[in-house]
């Protein structure tokens, strides 16, 4: 069962394994793109039998309350994935937290879709999921990824050296926070 958020121009859905091909196609279209900012992939990456096997994985982890993500869509061509948003590692009990992460099509950028897609999966983040920080890693180079999260609010709150292997190397990246200001304290378990 496919779950969706909406907003002006976007839709922003759950996907299960059925919809590997549309998801293999996204990330074919855009391997150059995304190149430098994701860990190196193998060439099975491409392939649908691997997106199946990814995407069982995230409805797992979506079951088990551990991640939330949708693949973005724009309203009139609703068949076509340009992007994703995932909440992942949630934590729950006293900490109320996630890491964020979030991809756009080269075909796509400058166009506002990343931030619109995000200012409404904060929204669910903080007011269904009741969580209290979301914590996004972006390399210091990564100069549109900054701007999209500071223009949402978020704020830095330290350099995290060596942080994660992407594409080869070692990268920083700086820790950027928004929290979940009208929430006064943690929901039970």
């Amino acid at each position: 069962m496919t779950f969706e958020l909406r907003t002006a121009r976007l839709r922003l859905r759950t996907l299960d394994k059925s919809h590997a091909v549309q998801v293999r196609d996204y990330f074919a279209r855009n391997r150059e793109f995304l190149e430098p900012w994701e860990v190196r992939r193998s060439e099975e990456y491409y392939t649908v039998k691997t997106h199946k096997k990814l995407l069982a994985a995230d409805r797992e982890s979506e079951e088990l309350g551990q991640m939330f993500k949708v693949w973005i869509f724009k309203a009139d061509e609703p068949q076509r994935v340009i992007g994703s948003i995932s909440l992942s590692n949630i934590v729950r009990g006293a900490f109320l937290s996630c890491h964020l992460g979030y991809r756009l099509d080269h075909e796509e950028v400058n166009k506002g879709y990343m931030k619109e897609a995000l200012r409404e999966v904060i929204r669910y983040a903080f007011e269904e999921l009741k969580l209290h920080r979301i914590e996004a890693n972006i390399m210091p180079r990564n100069a549109a990824s900054l701007a999209v999260v500071e223009k949402l609010g978020f704020y830095q709150e330290g350099l995290a050296r060596k942080y994660l292997y992407i594409n080869g190397a070692w990268e920083d990246h700086i820790h950027m926070v928004l929290r979940n200001e009208a929430m006064e304290a943690p929901s039970p378990y």
